[in-house]
């Protein structure tokens, strides 16, 4: 037990001697650094061991967002108009091709829930069944939906 006390009298005691001199240190660009390397002492000055030192990282001064060069390249009017022209004959595709799948959907959704399977005595069998269709029903709705509201936003 004696000798336990010894080495955490020892440990306790040297303890102290861990702690290194911290530096705050300044390059010359005004960004601040702290370190425990001596060595580096240009631009560095110790800190009072009875001071905190902060490990959280600073955000920084934010960087302003550079202009735009003056001869950035822009696209003439002309060259916009054709292009968006070209996006709306793309999209009104999709619409036609959408609003057929979805009246194929609602299609197969009607005549399956047409159809009583002897083992469906539980409306809930049924319903179960029918979920998949009313999924895909719901989703080319969606589909219209979005599709409409993208072309609608076109110049």
């Amino acid at each position: 037990m004696r000798k336990i006390c010894q080495v955490a009298l020892a440990l306790f005691l040297t303890s102290g001697l861990a702690q290194a001199a911290i530096y705050k240190c300044v390059d010359s660009q005004g960004r601040v650094t702290y370190t425990n390397d001596s060595t580096n002492s240009k631009g560095c000055s110790q800190l009072d061991d009875d001071l905190p030192v902060s490990s959280v990282p600073s955000l920084g001064v934010p960087k302003s967002a550079p202009a735009p060069a003056a001869d950035f390249p822009k696209v003439s009017s002309e060259q916009q108009r054709a292009r968006d022209d070209s996006r709306r004959g793309i999209l009104e595709k999709e619409l036609a091709s959408e609003e057929e799948a979805l009246l194929a959907a609602r299609q197969a959704l009607q005549e399956q829930d047409g159809i009583r399977l002897g083992d469906e005595r539980n409306y809930q069998k049924k319903l179960d069944r029918l979920k998949p269709f009313k999924d895909q029903v719901e989703l080319h709705e969606r589909n219209v939906e979005a599709l409409k509201q993208e072309i609608s936003n076109l110049r």
